[in-house]
């Protein structure tokens, strides 16, 4: 089976207080080979770059609505006029509030939505096929 990657470039803001915030260079990754994720890489100012990995259906529901918990809460917000989508992220080494453009994420979304439509994600896992390799042992 043939994999598709769909990515998008965007510059997200990190939250750092109510008045101040800072550039954060990203890529919104998605593959069709693991097709219930999406995979977003922060460029900051390291040699490393920073990868987080949450259900893509998480973030199709957090532009529209308030949803997750624990680990990656994501929600819909406005500045100033422009729709943002609000992304909080916790791990044991540090928290994280990111602002994104509401439009840029929609329309790549849309894009992953296109290349997997929900609810035929298990389609592409293989799994049918494994398990016909398995039993035809």
């Amino acid at each position: 089976m043939r994999h598709t990657v769909v990515e998008r470039e965007l510059e997200l803001r990190l939250i750092l207080s109510p008045e101040h915030a800072v550039p954060v260079p990203a890529r919104l990754a998605y593959r069709t080979d693991d097709p219930y994720a999406v995979h977003i890489t922060f460029h900051i100012d390291s040699e490393h770059p920073v990868d987080w990995t949450f259900a893509r259906e998480l973030l199709v529901e957090g532009v529209f609505r308030p949803c997750g918990h624990g680990d990656v809460r994501v929600w819909p917000s406005r500045t100033g006029r422009r729709g943002v989508v609000l992304m909080a992220l916790d791990s044991p080494d540090g928290d994280a509030l990111l602002e994104a453009p509401a439009a840029q994420v929609s329309a790549w979304l849309e894009r992953t939505l296109r290349a997997v439509p929900p609810g035929t994600e298990g389609g592409r896992l293989g799994i049918d096929d494994a398990l016909d390799h398995l039993l035809a042992r």
